[in-house]
């Protein structure tokens, strides 16, 4: 009996909703600008960098902190994507790092950077030139307004008249929502109150925010007691190109100068800072955000989650700079300094309450914090910090260790592969096996730009392992059509008509199907976390293309086999077909008693490969 017609989907639909989605993965390939696979460091060469730990006394450092940096280096790599970079110890003291593609120096870079994160409260802040030097020119443009359009113009400073900022700098700097300073930023709309209690004082801020007539002041260096970081502050210098400090990235010391990591409009600020209040080490997990106008991000963000010990520190210190912020909203200790490798991120000024949430927020302006630097700073942040101090000894631009002679074997053993599967298909289903082949271009097209997109946006480059993975996964995909096939022409021996054995088939083939390729992917995720190099980058292509096969078997070869079975050729059981009744019940015969001879009447014979008996009355079929 045919299965009520309201049960039988439309085929019709499943088949234009893969096709819209391949078109849309399509658009997306192109619009990206890479339309071929990016390839590995063994069929394409990359970029060889050696790193050379540094330690204080010049010693080599110990074995389990250069173990560690691999550890932590192959850690950041991985965030990265599937990109099959290699992370390997040469020596006492260096690490070899060898990444695909040439020019990849951000992700080198990225590697080798120490993190070390510090939180500290800020006891000084003045601008980035050293005591008695001349502040930076200020703008020749009288306002920050454009006179003609009224609106503030890109390249204009602030306004001589304008209303400083409660924070030190010029950028909009956040922890959280608790950070945000409630005065307005600088933009030479409205005009300062000296007698306002609300007002900084000069003498503890930048000089491209100090008002006129008030630069020359000296910071405040009450509570402060060390001399020397004091003097260090005074002669520093933070308009070079290296705005690291010696000293500032060591956790141990209690008093440090630091440069501001960014300058901003031409200037830059320099900072005292007392012990550290939280260690980098209490972050558990670091994600880049994109920016959020309801919450008043502008630019990308990183949001920071902080362990037990850690939240308590931070909610700590954020309560002691609120008491200071409610003492004295000009004063510096109001602000907790984000120490990056003994350079600081942002001060933001604690204005709206202590933060005991276990959470924070590293953001700046859009200029600085775009995507990129608040993924690699996520990135970084994530994995911990480096051990050890490294710095490059030399980066290099390799060739491929395989080149195109074994990229070309690889694809042509592919489709040696791929062309006896079709060949063995169309001889064995005949008709039935054009939906075989047909299904393999669809999911050879699926893989192809799934390939071609990660690889943009995760890194995923095609190595050798990664083909020989995709060739394996001919067998797979195979296996699933020839599971469907086989149910499909059972029934048909079984003596049901094809567009209900259709469906019934297919709810006995899903399962098997579901079945296998749920252990091949364990197979591969398995494979995937335990392996490293080669192998990793294989079980990363074999579960690609199981995911693949499965949707290729539901959304296309399933639906196609339900809509031929509407038309004549295949509905009417064409020997041409494959899928032709008569002739399948004579093979079944054929190979069940040995000979050409239809079974007697009434003789029950085997179905091969159904596990159930046939007799000739045409009720005992149905039944």
């Amino acid at each position: 009996m045919a299965p009520p017609r309201s049960n039988i989907p439309n085929p019709g639909r499943t088949l234009l909703a893969l096709f819209v989605v391949m078109a849309a993965l399509t658009g997306v390939m192109f619009l990206q600008g890479q339309p071929t696979p990016k390839l590995g460091l063994d069929l394409a060469g990359g970029t060889t960098v050696t790193l050379t730990a540094a330690t204080a006394d010049g010693r080599t450092p110990p074995a389990t902190q250069m173990d560690q940096a691999v550890k932590i280096m192959t850690q950041r790599v991985n965030g990265l994507g599937v990109s099959d970079a290699e992370v390997a110890k040469q020596g006492s003291r260096n690490i070899v790092v060898n990444v695909p593609g040439e020019g990849q120096d951000r992700v080198v870079q990225l590697i080798g950077t120490t993190a070390k994160l510090q939180f500290r409260q800020v006891y000084a802040v003045a601008d980035g030139k050293p005591m008695g030097a001349a502040p930076p020119a200020p703008s020749p443009t009288p306002s920050a307004k454009d006179k003609n359009s009224g609106k503030p113009s890109p390249s204009s400073s602030p306004s001589p008249s304008g209303s400083p900022s409660a924070s030190p700098t010029a950028r909009g700097r956040a922890l959280s929502e608790a950070m945000a300073a409630p005065t307005p930023t600088p933009s030479g709309s409205a005009s300062a109150k000296p007698s306002s209690p609300a007002s900084p004082n000069p003498s503890q801020l930048p000089s491209q925010l100090v008002p006129p007539g008030a630069a020359g002041g000296a910071p405040d260096y009450t509570g402060i007691g060390d001399k020397a970081v004091i003097k260090q502050f005074e002669q520093l210098n933070c308009y070079v190109p290296d705005k690291r400090v010696p000293g500032s990235n060591d956790p141990n010391r209690k008093w440090v100068a630091a440069c501001d990591q960014k300058e901003e409009r031409g200037q830059v600020a320099k900072y005292i800072m007392g012990p550290v209040r939280v260690l980098g080490e209490q972050v558990s997990d670091a994600s880049a955000m994109p920016p959020d106008s309801t919450q008043g991000q502008s630019s990308w963000w990183v949001s920071l989650k902080f362990k037990s010990q850690g939240a308590r520190q931070f909610g700590q210190a954020t309560t002691e700079a609120y008491q200071a912020y409610q003492m004295d909203q000009s004063s510096p200790r109001s602000q907790i300094a984000i120490v990056l490798d003994g350079q600081v991120v942002s001060a933001p000024s604690i204005s709206k309450g202590a933060i005991t949430g276990g959470t924070a927020q590293i953001d700046g302006p859009p200029e600085s914090f775009t995507q990129t630097y608040a993924t690699d700073l996520a990135n970084v942040l994530k994995y911990g910090a480096l051990p050890l101090e490294f710095k490059q000894s030399s980066i290099d631009e390799v060739s491929s260790t395989l080149g195109s002679d074994q990229l070309r074997g690889g694809m042509i053993a592919g489709a040696i592969g791929l062309v006896l599967v079709v060949l063995y298909c169309l001889m064995y289903y005949r008709g039935l096996g054009l939906v075989a082949v047909s299904s393999l271009m669809v999911a050879t097209g699926i893989t192809y730009v799934s390939v071609v997109i990660l690889g943009e946006n995760m890194g995923f480059r095609l190595s050798l392992p990664h083909i020989i993975g995709l060739i394996v996964s001919i067998g797979i995909t195979a296996d699933s059509f020839i599971v469907y096939f086989e149910r499909l022409r059972d029934e048909l021996r079984a003596g049901r008509t094809l567009r209900p054995s259709v469906e019934v088939a297919w709810k006995r083939a899903r399962r098997t199907i579901l079945v296998a390729d749920a252990v091949t992917f364990l197979a591969a995720l398995v494979l995937y976390f335990l392996a490293v190099g080669g192998v990793r980058g294989f079980a990363f292509a074999m579960g690609l293309t199981t995911l693949i096969d499965v949707i290729v078997v539901f959304f296309f070869t399933k639906p196609l086999v339900g809509l031929l079975s509407r038309t004549r050729f295949f509905g009417r059981g064409h020997p041409l077909s494959g899928l032709d009744a008569s002739r399948l019940r004579k093979a079944t015969t054929r190979n069940t008693t040995g000979s050409a001879r239809p079974a007697a009447p009434g003789r029950a014979t085997a179905t091969a490969g159904a596990g159930s008996a046939r007799s000739k009355s045409p009720k005992s079929q149905e039944a």
